[in-house]
């Protein structure tokens, strides 16, 4: 019988399967943070348990971190105890750690793929919704909560339900300043947040298959806003390209042995969905959302289409705006350009590309978060970091930043915020804060002409 791409990821993976219920899932790495893996380091203490194999333990400092000032102490009381705690947790379990100050520390999501720590066949969990994001290589990711990272720590496996299997296809020639966080901003405002609940979704067709990358982590990232357990896209010589050589990639001949199975990692031709969409390419162009969810996104340009609903109505109220007003008279204030959706080189080579020899509108806080320290010193040597200083760009240190509202960087209430972050509910950027979600080309025009154009 013909097998999808997660079917053979999942299968390859179970270490038993119970009849008519869960399955027994091995988990190949499984990464930490500092703010959801203190309770289940305490749990697996007080059970008197030791950490089942910690070398597939990778751990960083990234949520509630501060960007400004890293290498002196952390101010805020609850970050430092966090990221005291996280360290101490670390040497005591002999867990690897990248934390403040370490030159592959940053977020979680950015550095696990830059490291050749994802890689194509995987496993990957963290207790993170965002994990999605190491699909784009080609594993299984997904997020998991606090519980569930203890019951990782203890036995490097968990007992799961086998999600339904799904497939996006888009196909086509893609518009002019179309980019991938576009792309998927454009299938969620169509399927909305809950299509994909219940499912794994596979990313097919042309489009996904020329995108790069880090194009294709942005899509998977959000795989999650539409209610997915995770996204994957096959891997291909793009992604062999993208591992090979990075730190903890496969070398010599375990390296052509890796590739010779990571080649097997493709969905077969007869192979069946439990559910099927296709969009046309064309169809998309430049994307922003107007709601408090990232189903609530249109065309830029386009004026603001009528609620269909009284949670929409009630979003647009908090938004500030109603049916048929455009986002252009929206009185933007900050630009916010990092995330794990959008925190990689190549997304600051498209702002940089743009902003070259212009300066940020005055009202406008433009903040610049890279997404690890090793993209933060790949801007330098590039070159970016003086165009984001010639336009007055703010660059600060690696984390999670205006993501959510969770460290110092926040949006303050009332204050619309242009974000090439993955949520937009009420407060993810502090309280009272209204976030419209963007991909970073767009942000950095918003930064430059202050306000919303096409």
């Amino acid at each position: 019988m013909s097998k999808t791409l997660f079917e053979k990821v999942w299968n390859a993976h179970v270490v038993k399967s119970i009849e008519n219920g869960p399955d027994i899932l091995y988990i190949d790495h499984h990464l930490i943070h500092e703010v959801t893996s203190p309770q289940a380091f305490k749990e697996i203490e007080d059970r008197g348990l030791k950490l089942f194999r910690p070398e597939r333990i990778t751990a960083t400092a990234d949520h509630n971190v501060p960007t400004c000032d890293q290498p002196l102490p952390v101010k805020e009381p609850l970050s430092r105890h966090q990221l005291d705690t996280l360290e101490k947790n670390c040497k005591k379990h002999g867990v690897k750690l990248y934390g403040l100050g370490h030159p592959y520390q940053g977020i979680v999501h950015v550095i696990a793929p830059e490291l050749g720590i994802t890689q194509p066949g995987m496993t990957m969990v963290c207790g993170d919704s965002h994990t999605s994001t190491h699909g784009a290589l080609g594993a299984i990711a997904f997020g998991i909560g606090t519980s569930q990272v203890a019951q990782v720590f203890a036995g490097q496996s968990l007992i799961l339900n086998k999600p339904k299997a799904m497939r996006v296809m888009v196909e086509g020639k893609l518009n002019s300043d179309v980019t991938p966080k576009d792309v998927i901003l454009y299938i969620i405002s169509k399927l909305g947040t809950d299509s994909g609940t219940g499912y794994f979704c596979e990313y097919a067709g042309n489009v996904f298959e020329e995108m790069s990358i880090e194009g294709r982590m942005t899509v998977c990232n959000m795989s999650i806003e539409m209610g997915a357990r995770g996204g994957m896209i096959a891997p291909d010589q793009k992604t062999f390209d993208y591992i090979k050589g990075r730190k903890f990639a496969p070398t010599g001949e375990e390296w052509d042995k890796k590739v010779e199975y990571w080649k097997t990692l493709y969905t077969e031709p007869d192979a069946v969905f439990d559910k099927e969409v296709r969009f046309k390419a064309e169809d998309i162009y430049p994307m922003i959302t107007y709601g408090t969810n990232p189903g609530m996104g249109m065309k830029i340009g386009t004026e603001i289409p009528q609620a269909k609903s009284e949670s929409e109505k009630s979003s647009l109220n908090y938004m500030g705006i109603k049916t048929g007003d455009s986002l252009a008279k929206v009185p933007v204030s900050h630009v916010f350009i990092g995330s794990c959706t959008n925190a990689r080189i190549e997304d600051f080579r498209t702002v940089a590309n743009y902003i070259k020899g212009k300066k940020r509108a005055s009202h406008i806080n433009a903040l610049i978060v890279p997404g690890s320290q090793q993209v933060l010193q790949q801007m330098k040597e590039e070159g970016l970091e003086e165009i984001f200083n010639e336009a007055d760009f703010e660059i600060r240190q690696p984390g999670c930043s205006a993501c959510l509202a969770m460290n110092e960087d926040k949006i303050p209430k009332g204050e619309y915020c242009v974000s090439t972050s993955n949520r937009n509910f009420e407060g993810r950027q502090g309280s009272g804060s209204r976030t419209l979600l963007a991909s970073p080309l767009t942000a950095a025009k918003v930064a430059i002409h202050g306000k919303i154009i096409s």
